[in-house]
Parts: structure tokens; sequence; C-alpha cells
């Protein structure tokens, strides 16, 4: 939820804001439950386990806890409607209590719209009309890494953060919605930035990627680990290439990458950076920090 702007006095006679529920109403492309990786599965209040009539991203959605009956509440700012269309945009109906609008959005996948419903959320509270909202929605680009695009002779990269199980899972569920690649680079890293602890990746539901999947280059600084859990997954072992140095796996992923291709690239945050510098450091981007700005 967002922060209203209309003010209410509390039991002690303070001013305290109004909250704005938001979220997703989109039943048709949810999940009927959770994920593993889902953070919190039963009601803080009574302990007894969520019931979800439509399960969105991550833990949130439409549920209920059915021994006392806590249920999520009418949504104040809602994406209805929602239409995704592969891995180069989404559509949604944004509604407000001001009224409604058809939102363009230039970013894929569901987790998306739901930032974009907070974003109307925030912007709505600080008294920007529906109309000046849905024009910042169409304008929105992609943050660098973060389903960005970047342009290499005849290929592109498509690079897709993935920095813990819940951001993981809906990167691999826009991949595979949208059609899931033959060919990926994935790279795992464990500075501090990313966290010491890789075993977060057990969490993650690559197998969703294996049905297409003919070949990933594993890379990283535990780019055996990452080889090591794709195994497991179910993915063939002569199909698993294991490449430590970034920029190696970036040119083998190149090179398997017909041309026309885009090569999908899902790193960690200080992988990402790491490939942000190579693909600088070859003139074929601005430095990050440049476009991040």
């Amino acid at each position: 939820s967002a922060t209203g702007p209309e003010p209410r006095r509390g039991g002690s006679g303070e001013r305290r804001p109004v909250p704005t529920v938001l979220g997703l109403a989109a039943p048709r492309l949810a999940r009927p439950s959770l994920q593993q990786a889902a953070d919190p599965k039963y009601w803080v209040r009574c302990g007894a386990p969520y019931a979800y009539v439509a399960a969105s991203v991550g833990h949130l959605g439409d549920s209920r806890c059915p021994a006392c009956g806590h249920a999520r509440p009418r949504l104040d700012v809602a994406a209805r409607e929602v239409e995704l269309h592969g891995l180069e945009r989404a559509s949604f109906r944004l509604e407000t209590p001001e009224g409604a609008r058809r939102v363009e959005l230039a970013l894929p996948g569901l987790y998306n719209d739901y930032n974009a419903a907070g974003a109307a959320a925030l912007t709505r509270a600080l008294g920007a009309t529906l109309d000046e909202i849905a024009a910042g929605l169409g304008r929105f680009s992609a943050a660098f890494g973060r389903f960005e695009r970047i342009a290499v002779g005849d290929r592109r990269l498509l690079l897709l953060l993935v920095k813990n199980p819940a951001g993981a899972n809906e990167a691999v569920r826009t991949l595979v919605d949208g059609g899931a690649p033959t060919l990926a680079v994935v790279a795992l890293n464990d500075a501090i930035a990313d966290g010491r602890d890789v075993s977060w990746i057990w969490d993650v539901d690559f197998e969703p990627l294996l049905d297409r999947l003919d070949r990933l280059v594993a890379t990283g600084d535990r780019a055996a680990e990452l080889a090591l859990r794709f195994k497991y997954g179910g993915l063939a072992e002569d199909a698993i290439e294991v490449e430590p140095s970034l920029e190696g796996a970036l040119d083998r992923g190149l090179e398997l990458t017909p041309g026309g291709g885009e090569l999908v690239v899902l790193p960690t945050y200080t992988a990402m950076l790491g490939l942000q510098r190579i693909v600088a450091a070859r003139g074929l981007a601005k430095p990050y920090w440049e476009r991040a700005a």
C-alpha cells in the first residue's frame, strides 16, 4: 500500500495518513497457489496458512485467512485487464477513485505491472493527475540491467538482473511466458552486494526454463555451484558449459547466438555490473552510471 493524502485522527488525537491499498486484479494470469520461495505464508495474528484465490507476485495476491477471516482489503488503486505482450511490453487498465486509464508499459512481465501500480499509487498521493500518471508510466523505460537490451553488432543482449528467489522466479516466469530461450548465460557471484550465501539458487524455480533450454553457460565466481543446480534441475550435463570468466562467458554466448538473435543473460548484482563494464569498454554502451541517470 501507499500513503494517501487525507489524514485521520488516531485514538490519542494525532493525525495519521489514510493508507491506499494497491495491487493487481488479474486472476487469468495469476497462480492458484504460492510458489515455494514465497515469503509470508501464515497470517501473523493467528498462525493459520493463507488461502489464495489468486497469487500474483511472490506472496502477493487475493488471499484470505480461513481461520479468522482476515483478507486482502478492497483495492483503491488496481491494475486490471492485464495483457502481456511477450518480452516487449505489457498493458493494463489502471483504476483509481478518480477514474481509469489504459496504461501501455514498455516493460514485460506481471511484476512490472505491479511496480507500475505502486508508482501510480505513490504519484497519486503526491498530487499527480490520472492523465499525468498514465503518460509518465507510458514513457518509462527499463533501468540498467533490468530487462535492458544492448545491441552487439547484429545481435542483442537481454540483461535480467536476478538477486533473490522471488525476483528470479518472476524473471523466469516472464521469459517462459514470452517464449523461453534455447540458450542462456547465467552469472552467479558471491560478493558482499550479492550475498555470500548462494544457497538461494536452490529456491529458484529454474525448471520451467529447461523444457526449451539446449545450452547453458554458467559463469561468475560461483559458476560451478550454478552448473550443479541446473544439473540437479534436470538439464543434461553435456548441455552445461562452465566458464567462470564473465567476458569469456559473454563471448561464448554471443558465439552461440545466431545473427539477428538475442542472448538472454541472467546475472546477479555484481556480475551485472561486471558485464556492464565489459560492454562499455567495448564501446557498445555508455557506462552504466550514465544510463542509470
